[in-house]
């Protein structure tokens, strides 16, 4: 275990890099951050960037390790499951678990970053703000950085250094440049806009509180996530090009146009739809794909820095979260050795983080498209009477995802195989009563008997 002289430096105090702090922090290390911007507990987070998230089990799971878990709560919304609205406005709950306990939580990212800061800085981490980096020399280990107040360039050594600097990571940049890694940043084709719904009358929830709101429109969809004031963040996904496309609607008559014909329902609940959406920026998503995460013992990326996702399985944070509880374990075992915490870390962590991002890609179908096929209900209902009637045995993936400890990579191999036994079991029936359960059983006792219960 480390002395109380051992020094980590972090760069990045997002939501990662704040937790991140917590745990090391409490293991008795000396630990700095250094963050590019202001401190956001006092300055106003822009507009239209990403302010709701989703929390989830695995999540909740690393912050309990920490005894964050009670104060985290009083800033979560649960959500039961997606308020699917056709084009017509009817309404249609799809819940997300089989039982009241199983459920997501819509929390704001600067109320969570903010509770993280100060748990990490009364932990005993130094938070340096303003503070850009520019480069690292992974061979002797100093870290070149700029004030940003005082323009003022200079450099320190004190490795290791973890990266959790987000999505447009300096340090993976630094690795790209000094080390040759080859990184894939693979952009979706599709970004994001983000609007407000603002309170009702007396601050209530103009919609169902306790649910993700979702407009499925086949290439695109409009979601919404309820927050504690009353109002909703809106979130318009739609493609750049094409049409319809974001490159479509830049003049106001469009916009409008566009909304009356897709979202009817919602045009009436956004009453600043044209002032925000020209003046938010229309963010970008894609998914990181990097062959190493860490230079030997000096260096290594972690959360996004490392493995960005699209978000339309609600685990990027989650996921992120859980990289600071494995790296955490292997601290637990191998001390202050870094290349090997480093080295087991990138070891057990990188098929997961493979698979969320596949399953986060394929969920980004299933939300604007696949839950307004009737199929896509049957199999849900099927797979809550199959998870009822084989305890531990079949999961459904999103639960197994969401709900679960599993690691991402099992919850994508068994997922497949429980996708398999949806599809033949369906494959003949519209309604459940037409599924032959017997069939069923046998199934799952051939497909999935040799595995280990979720229970």
């Amino acid at each position: 275990m480390p002395g109380s002289k051992s020094e980590i430096t972090l760069i990045g105090a997002g939501l990662a890099g704040s937790l991140l702090a917590i745990f090391l922090a409490r293991r008795g290390f000396r630990v700095t951050v250094y963050e590019r911007n202001p401190d956001m507990r006092r300055h106003v987070t822009p507009a239209g960037r990403s302010i709701n998230l989703a929390l989830a089990h695995r999540g909740l799971r690393a912050l309990r390790a920490m005894g964050l878990d009670e104060p985290v709560r009083k800033l979560l919304i649960p959500m039961r499951g997606r308020m699917l609205h056709d084009e017509r406005g009817r309404l249609t709950l799809a819940p997300y678990g089989r039982t009241p306990a199983e459920v997501i939580h819509s929390v704001s990212r600067p109320g969570l970053n903010h509770l993280l800061m100060d748990a990490a800085q009364a932990a005993g981490a130094r938070i340096l703000f303003d503070q850009r980096c520019e480069d690292l020399d992974f061979d002797t280990g100093t870290l070149q950085l700029c004030d940003e107040r005082e323009n003022r360039r200079y450099s320190v050594q004190t490795a290791p250094f973890i990266a959790t600097d987000g999505a447009g990571s300096a340090v993976r940049q630094a690795m790209t440049r000094r080390l040759g890694i080859q990184v894939v940043e693979d952009l979706l084709p599709h970004g994001y806009k983000e609007l407000t719904v603002p309170a009702g009358p007396g601050g209530r929830h103009p919609m169902e509180r306790e649910a993700l709101h979702i407009w499925p429109r086949g290439g695109y969809m409009l979601i919404a996530l309820p927050n504690p004031d009353g109002s909703f963040t809106a979130t318009l996904f739609l493609a750049n090009e094409g049409d319809p496309g974001f490159g479509t609607l830049g003049k106001p008559d469009a916009l409008l146009a566009f909304f009356k014909r897709n979202f009817a329902d919602a045009l009436a609940l956004l009453p600043d739809l044209e002032a925000e959406f020209y003046r938010h920026p229309t963010g970008l998503m894609g998914t990181v794909h990097c062959p190493r995460w860490h230079a030997h013992d000096k260096a290594l990326l972690l959360g996004d820095a490392a493995h960005a996702i699209v978000p339309f399985h609600g685990q990027g944070m989650n996921c992120a979260f859980e990289d600071c509880l494995i790296l955490d374990q292997c601290i637990g075992k191998h001390g202050d050795d870094w290349e090997r915490v480093f080295t087991e870390f990138e070891q057990q962590r990188r098929p997961d983080a493979e698979a969320i991002a596949e399953m986060a890609l394929e969920n980004y179908v299933e939300m604007r498209d696949a839950v307004r096929d009737p199929k896509f209900h049957l199999q849900k209902q099927l797979g809550f009477l199959l998870e009822e009637r084989h305890r531990g045995v079949f999961v459904p993936r999103y639960s197994m995802v969401m709900f679960h400890h599993l690691p991402y990579s099992e919850a994508r191999r068994r997922g497949a195989v429980q996708q398999a036994i949806l599809d033949e079991l369906t494959r003949d029936a519209h309604k459940l009563e037409q599924v032959n359960l017997e069939r069923a059983d046998t199934l799952i006792a051939q497909k999935l008997g040799d595995r280990p219960s979720l229970t």
